[in-house]
Formats: C-alpha cells, structure tokens, sequence
C-alpha cells in the first residue's frame, strides 16, 4: 500500500502567527520542525498500519518548509518550487490513499486560524462548479480525478468540519481551535502528533471505507480576486475568460489543468499585488 502526504503549514500543531509561515520571519525556523513532525506522524501511522511506502509533497509557501534532516527516512520529499501540480505534486493512480497534514479553512471561515484560500490577500473566494471551495476541495477533487481518497485530514477545527461536510467520514484530527484568524488554543505538540499518528493508523486501517472526491465533468474554476487588476492580469492567461471587473473562469475536463492554473495565479497575481504597494 503506497500512501501519499500532502502538508501545509498554516493547520500545523503550534502555529498561529503570519511570521511563521515565512522565511525570516519569527518562529519560521521553529515552526518547520513542526510541520516536520506533523508529517512524520502521518507517515508513522501509516507505516504501523501496513504502509510499502510513502511520498511527501511540501505544500506551502514556497516549498521548502519541511526538513528532509528531520523526516522520517521510509519517506521521500517532493521539496522546493515549479511543480506544476503544486500542493498536489507526485500524486498518480498507484497510491492507495492521500492525507492532508497542516491543512487550513478556506478563506472567510469564522474561527478558521490563517484561514485563506491559495493566496493570503489576493483571493476572496474560490469557486468549483458554482460551490464556495478551500484547498481541501480542490486537492481532495485532484486526487478524485485520479481514483485516490483523501483518508485523513489534520490542522484546526475549521478545516476538520469542512473535510468532514465535504468527505464524510474521513478520520480527521484537531491540533487547535480557533478563537480568531490569529489566535487559537493549542494542544501541545506531542499530544497532536501522537493523535495524527494513531488517527492514521485508523485511517489506513479502513482504507476500504473511503471514496475518492470526484466531481463530474467539466469543471468549472472561478476565482473572485480582492483587485481588478489581478482580474484582468489573469485573464490574459489563454483559457481564462473575465466574468466580471474582479472575476475570472477557466473550464476544462482534466482536473490537473486547475491544478497548473493555481500555481500560474499565484505567479501573476502575486506579482500585480506585491508591485502595487498599498493598493495591492
């Protein structure tokens, strides 16, 4: 049984300050070796659950959060940036299951810690055939396209509830709940991790219970941008048509295309943001 670990940073145990979830900030060395840990219980339930092997993928920021010093060695790293299909990187149709580590609530999400949807500021919302959609929806709907279920996922109460609505029955755990977008109470980390380890297990352990996310064909990705300008950047990219002054949508059949698009959002829009001080 090959396992696939997709990990973010803003649902790691310990986490709630915007400075840990960049490079020089306050707390980003510190919190690296949390999200590691995080992913090593993942793995470690996994493998005490009969695993073969196991694929990490870094899904945050910029890709070189996790500690491959750190990681647990029966695992392998996808690390650093230009993945095309980015917090989905490296998954295919022979893995038997995906689990989510460090994931967050999608934005807007009341008590929902750093809650945001792909980009801190630049989005509003996201939308998957009309339907509000989080990053759990849409790697959990690349890896529907694919065959593969999402069997567990952990990082705070918000994104739990919204695997669980979305999922089913899929084994989450809380390492945090949230009293506003940056602040929460936590649970100390070798009580989080030794959850998210035997919460795998379980997961591993029913694999057969799950069924993979997989919304029919087309689909449709609509993005609502904070900023015209982004809106009418993105909709320069060949296939994405304006829908409105700070609106953009892309159809297609092949779910791995959203995936691509979102990386290329992120570039342009990013870089129309981050160029326009102030109004940015």
């Amino acid at each position: 049984m090959k396992v696939y670990v997709s990990v973010d940073m803003e649902g790691v145990t310990g986490l709630t300050d915007p400075e840990e979830m960049h490079a020089g900030g306050r707390g980003y060395e510190r919190g690296c070796e949390l999200m590691t840990g995080d992913a090593n219980a993942v793995i470690q339930g996994a493998f005490d659950a009969g695993a073969e092997a196991g694929r990490v993928t870094a899904a945050h920021g910029s890709v070189k959060n996790l500690r491959i010093d750190l990681l647990d060695e029966r695992a392998t790293l996808i690390r650093g940036p230009g993945k095309p299909l980015r917090m989905g990187q490296g998954l295919d149709r022979s893995y038997r299951a995906a689990c989510f580590a460090g994931y967050h609530a999608r934005a807007g999400v009341q008590h929902g810690v750093l809650n945001h949807t792909w980009m801190g500021k630049e989005i509003q919302n996201v939308y998957l055939n009309g339907e509000v959609c989080g990053e759990t929806r849409l790697v959990a709907s690349f890896a529907g396209s694919l065959g593969v279920p999402v069997a567990l996922v952990t990082g705070d109460e918000a994104v739990c509830e919204e695997a669980r609505e979305l999922l089913g029955d899929v084994e989450t755990v809380a390492v945090k709940k949230g009293v506003d977008r940056f602040s929460a109470e936590l649970l100390p980390p070798a009580v989080a991790q030794a959850r998210i380890r035997e919460a795998a297990a379980r997961a591993l352990n029913r694999v057969a219970d799950f069924r993979p996310c997989a919304p029919e064909p087309p689909f449709t990705l609509g993005v609502e941008w904070n900023s015209t300008a982004i809106a009418a950047g993105c909709a320069l990219i060949p296939g994405v048509r304006s829908a409105g002054p700070r609106h953009t949508e892309f159809v297609t059949d092949d779910f791995a295309q959203i995936m691509a698009l979102m990386g290329i959002f992120s570039m342009v829009g990013g870089q129309i943001a981050c160029g326009s001080g102030v109004y940015g």
